[in-house]
């Protein structure tokens, strides 16, 4: 299945119904009066979050989506029928944005989630809404109201506790295969992830995390270089980010200076994002002797002056990866306690002030 994460669409909510002029006309009643119905109201367009869908690619072929009109009113004051809404599924993740007016209208980030994009038109009156004492017989009634119509970007943004980033061929969609039961490709040659893999990572039957891979980054990605910086915004919504080192690179390139360069093209792209908190994962041990592991992860950690958690690894032989996974599930349970327990202060200091 192709990916596809941004595409832009024409939404077209109903028109609203008109309403009609009619008089209720029956033998033996002269003086029946007006009994024109109300039209029916536009269908709006939602938009209804979907965790089965996982790309917009559908949205590549069909561009324009229109919700069905109301219907006109009729005599004996019935009212029109309301138009269907029309409602269209997207993946989880997808954020919504109102081109024309350059703003983002909402995030859908929850299966089942909706969001109203496009309000449908509201009804016309029936003539029977203008009778009054001095006007027994009106003709007049209303026409409904156009719907709201909008063009609309939409852009999917993967939802995942982890994310990998590094270079082409660091190893990251190796270790997102031996953690998870993802099978992304994995060959010897640069760029061979092409769009981002998510992979669900257990660690005990009540314990599991999302980890997401995306194509590799090079040197001048934030000025549109390689495939990485297209991709990048799906780091976004991480809460953690795992920076992969081939400590053992077959062209010879300094890893340190693949580390500088990965942390100036995120700093470019993004401050939120370069600020995230991220671990360091000098892979491909298994090519070094134990030795020479430790001497070329020693130096690489001293040159970049490395601050934060450092883990060696061998995704292709599973080595250390069990130790990996086990202390991100850990450093992920932190922070959400951390973030429960910043709730449930506020929460209290608002029923104190209710406390009578």
């Amino acid at each position: 299945m192709q990916f596809v994460d941004e595409s832009s669409i024409h939404v077209e909510a109903g028109r609203g119904g008109n309403g009609v002029a009619s008089f209720r006309r029956e033998k033996f009643i002269p003086f029946g009066g007006p009994n024109g119905g109300d039209g029916g109201d536009g269908g709006s367009v939602i938009l209804l979050a979907d965790r089965n869908l996982n790309t917009l690619v559908d949205f590549r072929f069909t561009k324009n989506y229109k919700a069905q009109n109301g219907q006109a009113g009729m005599g004996q004051q019935k009212t029109g029928c309301a138009g269907e809404p029309l409602i269209i599924k997207v993946p989880v993740g997808t954020k919504v944005r109102d081109i024309d007016a350059d703003e983002v209208m909402g995030d859908l980030t929850e299966h089942g989630q909706e969001l109203l994009v496009a309000q449908g038109g509201r009804h016309g009156l029936g003539n029977i809404h203008f009778k009054s004492s001095r006007n027994r017989t009106p003709r007049q009634c209303t026409t409904g109201e156009d719907g709201d119509e909008r063009n609309l970007m939409l852009e999917l943004i993967v939802l995942a506790d982890v994310g990998l980033l590094g270079m082409p061929n660091a190893g990251k969609s190796s270790l997102i295969t031996a953690v998870s039961a993802a099978r992304p490709k994995v060959a010897n040659y640069p760029f061979t992830t092409l769009y981002p893999n998510l992979g669900v990572v257990s660690v005990s039957p009540e314990t599991s995390f999302v980890m997401a891979d995306i194509p590799g980054i090079i040197e001048g990605a934030a000025e549109g270089a390689g495939l990485g910086l297209q991709f990048l915004k799906h780091l976004s919504r991480t809460g953690l980010l795992l920076h992969v080192v081939d400590i053992a690179p077959m062209d010879e390139t300094d890893p340190a200076e693949e580390i500088r360069i990965i942390q100036k093209e995120l700093e470019k792209y993004s401050e939120i994002l370069a600020g995230k908190e991220r671990w360091l994962v000098l892979n491909k041990t298994d090519l070094l002797l134990p030795e020479e592991t430790k001497e070329v992860c020693d130096r690489i950690v001293a040159e970049v002056n490395w601050q934060g958690p450092v883990y060696q690894i061998s995704a292709v032989m599973r080595d250390g990866t069990t130790k990996l996974v086990n202390e991100i599930a850990y450093a992920l349970e932190q922070n959400r306690m951390e973030m429960t327990e910043e709730v449930e202060p506020v929460r209290a200091s608002v029923d104190a002030d209710f406390d009578f």
